[in-house]
């Protein structure tokens, strides 16, 4: 499973109570994103990827934030099919792959890109995009760096997605305005699956 390219854009999501999780993954299928990964920054996080695991299974359910080696392991135990991380220390880097799942490692920098292209990762994440360069370092580390791909999130919006697509290194983005908290929070589903509608006719 490749998760670029699953989707133009992976909703990020903070699911603050586990009886959300089912109807938000079955919201954002019915818009036409088979996608999502839900943030390790809530106590609800571990059941809501667990149910969604277990009720919504053409949902490719990951978990994000992903930032100890012990979150790792929690996360693949909850029924995660990929994995996303802020950053990429090398031990957490080792508890990625150890776990047979697909990830997104974090990357900010030419040398955090470099250090994934040394244990031959060639997907990664561009965290906090917006803020670390964006599309001008995109542009700039595709000369030297084509083999990497990624998946920039952090500050990426509906006006700003479409650009972010167009660029040769860029497989889809991340963002958090599919599933905003009052969305979720007063359980508009359709609102949901018409936001996933939209971002599912952005063009890669």
């Amino acid at each position: 499973m490749n998760v670029l390219d699953i989707a133009p854009v992976i909703p990020v999501s903070v699911i603050e109570r586990a009886e959300d999780a089912a109807p938000v993954a079955r919201a954002l299928v019915a818009g036409g994103i088979p996608v999502i990964e839900v943030t390790m920054r809530s106590a609800a996080a571990l059941d809501a990827i667990r149910a969604i695991a277990d009720q919504v299974p053409e949902m490719v359910v990951g978990a994000g934030t992903v930032c100890t080696t012990d979150q790792v392991k929690r996360a693949v135990d909850a029924g995660s099919r990929f994995l996303v991380s802020p950053g990429a220390t090398d031990q957490l880097l080792d508890a990625l792959q150890d776990s047979g799942l697909p990830f997104l490692a974090g990357t900010a920098t030419p040398s955090d890109m470099l250090r994934l292209l040394e244990r031959g990762i060639t997907e990664a994440k561009l965290f906090p995009a917006t803020v670390v360069g964006g599309l001008d370092l995109l542009r700039a580390v595709y000369g030297p760096l084509p083999q990497l791909r990624f998946c920039p999130t952090g500050g990426v919006s509906p006006s700003t997605a479409r650009e972010f697509l167009t660029l040769p290194n860029v497989g889809c983005v991340g963002g958090t305005w599919l599933t905003p908290r009052a969305l979720v929070a007063a359980r508009d589903w359709s609102k949901i699956a018409l936001l996933a509608s939209e971002a599912a006719g952005y063009r890669r």
